[in-house]
């Protein structure tokens, strides 16, 4: 699919890994909408900066852990743009540490509302905006661990999974003018709270013996949208991580 002049729906769009999702789709000619649920200031920062590159962009505000707002969220897009969203970034994630023995009820129901339910929304939503016609492409964001789980994640990583089998599902579903893919994750940026230091004892735990810098991931994902060939498919941006040491 020819990239410039369409638009996109990032969710999670305005910092860390979904801005740099942004700024990719904006630097290959596509009208953004960044999605954010608190960062309105960072948001406008990122819409700011995707504007430079000639198009149109937008901040959207909605709480993604409530059901009643991904509807409108899809709509108020395909307002502004004037047409539906030819591509959906699901990005937008919570990231917390859980074992199975400690993981909480509402850490639990938090990954799972905003990691997979939130996703699913917005796949129903931009599939029936489009129609049974118009091409489209979705690329669901998650995480290696959710095909090679350790312990320390457990309601992060279950979602993640859930959000693997979703993404063939749709893909299945929503053929032959809707592509759906994923990109699994490794180590990019350190989580909130954390410095380089953590990815530093991170990456010596995996092949590359590094992070994946972050033109590294938005390439894969404009690979993954470039090409209308490939759908059902999680390709992992890991440094081999999943091949362990």
């Amino acid at each position: 699919m020819e990239l410039r002049g369409k638009g996109a729906l990032v969710t999670g769009g305005a910092r860390r890994l979904g801005r740099a999702f942004v700024l990719a789709l904006a630097e290959a000619g596509m009208d953004v909408l960044v999605h954010y649920g608190h960062a309105a200031r960072e948001a406008e920062r990122t819409v700011q900066e995707a504007r430079r590159y000639g198009v149109r962009a937008f901040a959207l505000q909605a709480d993604l852990t409530r059901a009643e707002e991904i509807a409108p969220l899809m709509d108020r897009t395909t307002e502004l743009l004037g047409t539906p969203p030819r591509v959906l970034v699901n990005s937008a994630a919570v990231f917390k540490a859980g074992t199975l023995r400690d993981t909480t009820l509402d850490n639990w129901v938090e990954h799972m509302r905003l990691n997979l339910r939130a996703p699913f929304l917005l796949m129903q939503a931009f599939a029936r905006a489009l129609g049974s016609q118009t091409p489209g492409k979705i690329v669901n964001i998650a995480d290696w661990r959710a095909l090679y789980p350790g312990r320390k994640y457990v309601a992060y990583t279950v979602s993640k999974a859930g959000l693997l089998t979703l993404t063939l599902i749709a893909a299945r579903e929503l053929a032959p003018h809707i592509q759906v893919n994923a990109l699994a994750l490794g180590a990019v940026l350190p989580p909130p709270g954390e410095d380089e230091a953590y990815l530093q004892r991170l990456v010596q735990h995996i092949p590359a013996r590094r992070a994946a810098r972050v033109e590294e991931v938005t390439d894969a994902l404009l690979f993954l949208l470039r090409n209308d060939y490939i759908t059902g498919e999680t390709l992992l941006v890991d440094g081999g991580a999943h091949l362990g040491t």
